[in-house]
């Protein structure tokens, strides 16, 4: 790969791209970075490249036959020479003792909007710049010299081959076998794995070895084990010329066609490319720009959340929205709505897209669909086919729900839509143990409101189109479960709706559940002609008191005695959490919903919406939860998807936060 004059683009000065200053200061360094493309690879890691997650990595990627992503290449150890004096920059944490010093050099980080840093020496800088190929299971690193004297850098390449879930330990199955071709090495390591090249326009010299026992902090507590070994092939050497650039390009599968450079101009221009406008609110560039960080291919599904996430149906349609409409973007809605649809298989929604295997049904993410869908097509309402298409999925999933008693979602005699399986049907899906944490099963407030909103839609679009017997079953469907809803779901000891009932009032095993959680909320949000006025100031009022805070609103009332304030340790206490109290920001867009219809102070909302920006530990990322109890710190996905996409909702199509009145987009 051949070294070349320093690359360069224009970037705004005011840009939404995150900056820090760190200068030496390991504090400074630990928010978290964040990049991906449009084929789910991502690189991710703290801003002192000291991992502190086992999904963090350079080029942690899909690769062919395996269903999960892997680590490819997790470290580059970098070590540079000049002057007569040795430099290492890389930072590590191992067993006790202290992290290694590389960030001492560290002056600054900046997304501009590639990721870089830049390391200040005695006798110059250099800078390290990352990012991804579009298109290609690739990564590319580049790095500028600035001094009076030529540098030499040592990179040494630690590839652990594995899950991103998992941990590599030192073993004797990996391939000491390296193919050296002009500007290129070639190792396979894992026989399972597809071969790793390394592109360069230095000197490689192969020497395998282990490196043991990195150690990552965030996954104390969390996991049982948080240390991994990891196998390199050797070190590369690299010249470096005072202002020029060298270039390191790794990959699996297909070759990137261009060369580093180019490849690394094309992604600057992709990345700015998504700053919609330098007149809009800085909250509004910046979760424009994050919220592409999630979307594969041009609009084919969104991965719900990074590190560990990937791309789940309801996810993508709640997504939807503020991903694309919100942007003006109404052509990839579409595309990615009807992505969603493909997936549907007797009327129902699996909870995760493009995976092969044993589907689970996503009972709320099938009623998601009318909901969505009609602002989908509200933003295109000429588009005759995909208004075609988009009728005869609805009218499936209706049919679904109306024949299939006892089996996953269900119309029972009162109108009501029930679910019950072996596995959370809800958005509160979490487990611990192998078991359901919040099952809620029966009758679940926020489904009733969004099968209101399925049988409204789904007559009016019938009605339209001349389908006058379905229309008028949808909308007696409609106006039973009205009357049932009524005569049911309101708790007069709480002054709140129930969270969840029994399928049945006149059940031996009658039960109601009047825990206070935020579902009330998103019935009021989704379908308010289901409150009286009263009742739905009266929820309001609830939630100002008991969910909301400055960073979303609270899975359950602290006052009830299974809240969880704190949503750390292990996997299973934080799933317990969860939904037992932790804080989800994304909530905030059904709360401004509600709001809204009852007149409430927008420029209120406004703010409610950008004291919970950004937020969490990503730098320009919304996490996916966050501590119940102040300080309310981020928990779950650093970097979630609904949470950016229903924010950006929030600000631009529900409060109409922009540029005052000049275009948008």
């Amino acid at each position: 790969m051949k070294t070349g004059s320093a690359f360069t683009w224009t970037s705004p000065l005011d840009g939404p791209w995150p900056v820090a200053y760190v200068g030496g200061d390991l504090e400074r360094a630990e928010a978290e970075w964040l990049i991906s493309n449009d084929v789910g690879t991502y690189a991710m890691s703290t801003l002192a490249l000291m991992h502190t997650r086992r999904q963090h990595g350079l080029l942690c990627t899909y690769v062919e036959g395996q269903d999960k992503r892997h680590i490819i290449l997790s470290h580059l150890e970098m070590t540079l020479e000049t002057g007569g004096r040795t430099h290492n920059l890389s930072t590590h944490q191992f067993p006790n003792t202290a992290p290694t010093l590389g960030y001492l050099a560290l002056e600054s980080f900046t997304q501009d909007p590639l990721p870089r840093w830049v390391f200040r020496l005695p006798t110059g800088t250099v800078e390290r710049t990352v990012s991804l190929v579009r298109g290609h299971h690739a990564v590319v690193i580049a790095l500028t010299w600035t001094g009076k004297q030529p540098a030499r850098v040592t990179l040494r390449p630690l590839l652990p081959m594995r899950p991103s879930d998992e941990l590599c330990r030192e073993h004797g199955g990996m391939v000491q076998r390296v193919v050296l071709r002009g500007g290129e090495v070639e190792v396979q390591p894992a026989v399972h794995l597809p071969p790793v090249v390394l592109r360069h326009s230095g000197i490689f010299m192969g020497f395998p070895d282990w490196w043991r026992k990195f150690e990552y902090l965030a996954d104390r507590g969390r996991y049982l084990d948080f240390q991994e070994d990891m196998w390199s092939p050797g070190v590369l050497e690299l010249a470096l010329e005072s202002r020029q650039t060298s270039y390191l390009v790794a990959f699996v599968g297909q070759p990137p066609p261009q060369d580093a450079r180019e490849l690394v101009l094309s992604a600057a221009e992709e990345q700015l490319a998504r700053d919609p406008n330098p007149r809009l609110a800085p909250e509004v560039r910046s979760l424009a720009v994050g919220v592409e960080t999630f979307v594969l291919g041009d609009g084919d599904a969104v991965v719900a959340g990074y590190p560990w996430l990937d791309a789940w149906s309801r996810d993508t349609l709640l997504s939807l929205r503020g991903a694309y409409l919100a942007r003006g973007q109404v052509e990839r809605a579409k595309r990615t709505f009807e992505g969603v649809l493909d997936a549907l298989e007797d009327g129902l929604l699996p909870q995760r897209l493009k995976v092969e295997g044993t589907r689970v049904a996503c009972a709320d993410a099938s009623l998601w669909l009318f909901d969505v869908g009609k602002s989908v097509l509200d933003a295109d309402p000429s588009d005759a086919r995909f208004r075609a298409r988009m009728l005869g999925a609805l009218s499936s999933v209706f049919e679904r729900v109306e024949r299939s008693p006892g089996s996953v979602l269900w119309v029972n005699s009162e109108g009501f839509v029930e679910n019950a399986a072996s596995y959370p049907l809800t958005w509160m899906d979490s487990r611990a143990e192998g078991k359901a944490l919040t099952p809620r099963w029966g009758l679940a407030v926020e489904l009733q409101a969004l099968w209101y909103r399925a049988t409204s839609v789904l007559s009016e679009f019938c009605e339209a189109e001349g389908q006058l017997d379905l229309a008028d079953r949808a909308r007696a469907r409609r106006d039973q479960l009205l009357a049932s809803f009524a005569r049911r779901f309101w708790s007069h000891d709480r002054g709140y709706p129930f969270d969840c009932i029994a399928g049945r009032s006149d059940a031996a095993e009658n039960w109601t559940d009047a825990s206070v959680r935020p579902n009330a909320l998103i019935a009021l949000a989704v379908a308010p002609e289901l409150f009286e006025p009263w009742q739905r100031q009266e929820i309001l009022a609830r939630v100002d008191e008991r969910l909301l805070t400055p960073r979303g609103l609270r899975t359950l009332d602290p006052a009830d005695p299974r809240y969880m304030g704190h949503a750390g340790g292990t996997i299973a206490e934080r799933s317990r959490a969860s939904h037992l109290g932790a804080v989800w920001p994304h909530l905030l867009l059904y709360y401004v919903r509600a709001v809204k219809h009852e007149g409430g102070d927008l420029g209120r909302l406004r703010e409610v919406i950008r004291a919970a920006l950004p937020g969490g530990s990503a730098l320009g990322y919304v996490p996916q939860s966050a501590d119940g109890d102040a300080p309310h710190k981020g928990r779950g996905s650093p970097a979630y998807a609904i949470a950016s996409a229903m924010l950006l909702e929030a600000l631009v199509l529900e409060l109409g936060v922009g540029d005052e009145g000049r275009t948008l987009w």
